[in-house]
């Protein structure tokens, strides 16, 4: 899909350090002493050291201490940035929140949810940004609060664009293990409740969709006909429950593709009851219509492949005017 362009740079900048001055060179200083009749020269020792030695007039010298400035090194991100104990810069997190975040609310919203899919080089629509909402455990479609943001940088271990990128073929593949995979599918119909409304089921054109999206890695056969069910009959469903939408999940494991041990009997919802029906029902149109076109197919075939008695007469005779006298 090509390389991934981040629109946002972050900005670098720059910690003043703090360096000592530096102090100047050890100074000399000359005492004249007039006891013993001689001058006394006294030197103070080297620096970080001090002079302990009286002076001849018996008052000690002034004592100087040369501290040797300590400068610290501070290179790379590490001065500058504040990190996890993983490595992780949350400052570079934060900015990168920040350039997609809304003007009013402190949330990624659908304009920059767009511009941040744009980046990542990914369809809004595909599955790759479900898996992303799933690991971030967003509440709500085409939103990122800050947190959520946050902590989902954190869980992915990725603090830039470039990084996200990266792992997504790691999260598609943790989406694979079985208990991995339930999570995410029960995390998809509450993924799509209008939160805001109060919402408890799905509607119906969104389930669809929402079924096909969470399905794109391993789609049950089944999938495409119960979809069908659900579109060719818009009156009598009006709308996705939640524990339709999870049972739908063990419906595709237990039971196979031609339905023989479908038992209604058995604690399904009675849409399934109803869907069981009309696939039974479909199948069965279906193979009337492939009967008959193979008894048509094979009408025309020996219609077309066997002559009449008349027709070969007919010929007969023909035969013998061309052949006979003159």
């Amino acid at each position: 899909m090509g390389q991934c362009v981040t629109k946002c740079k972050n900005p670098t900048s720059s910690l003043g350090s703090k360096s000592g001055d530096k102090e100047s060179g050890s100074k000399s200083h000359k005492k004249g002493g007039s006891a013993g009749g001689g001058g006394h020269k006294e030197e103070l020792s080297a620096p970080c050291s001090k002079a302990t030695s009286e002076l001849s007039n018996g008052t000690k010298p002034l004592e100087v201490t040369v501290e040797t400035p300590i400068i610290q090194a501070m290179t790379g991100d590490s001065a500058k940035e504040c990190l996890d104990g993983e490595g992780l810069s949350m400052r570079r997190i934060e900015e990168l929140f920040c350039c997609y975040k809304d003007e009013q609310e402190d949330a990624i919203l659908e304009e920059g949810m767009e511009r941040f899919c744009i980046d990542l080089c990914v369809d809004p629509a595909e599955f790759r940004v479900l898996v992303l909402a799933w690991k971030f455990q967003a509440a709500t479609m085409c939103k990122f609060t800050r947190r959520e943001f946050v902590e989902g940088c954190k869980a992915i271990q990725a603090d830039s664009i470039k990084g996200i990128c990266s792992r997504f073929s790691c999260m598609l593949l943790e989406a694979q293990g079985e208990e991995n995979f339930k999570d995410l599918y029960r995390f998809t119909f509450q993924f799509g409740l209008d939160a805001e409304e109060g919402q408890r089921s799905l509607q119906r054109e969104i389930a669809i969709a929402l079924w096909r999206l969470v399905f794109t890695q391993d789609m049950p056969e089944i999938l495409e006909h119960w979809l069908d069910f659900l579109a060719e009959n818009p009156s009598g469903i009006r709308g996705i429950s939640r524990d339709t939408w999870n049972m739908f999940l063990n419906f595709t494991q237990t039971i196979g593709p031609d339905l023989s041990n479908y038992s209604e009997d058995e604690a399904w919802p009675s849409l399934f009851d109803t869907f069981v029906e009309w696939e039974l029902e479909r199948r069965k149109k279906e193979e009337e219509k492939a009967l008959l076109a193979k008894e048509e197919e094979g009408r025309c075939t020996e219609t077309e492949c066997t002559p009449t008695t008349d027709r070969l007469e007919t010929e007969g005779s023909r035969g013998s005017q061309t052949w006979g006298g003159h």
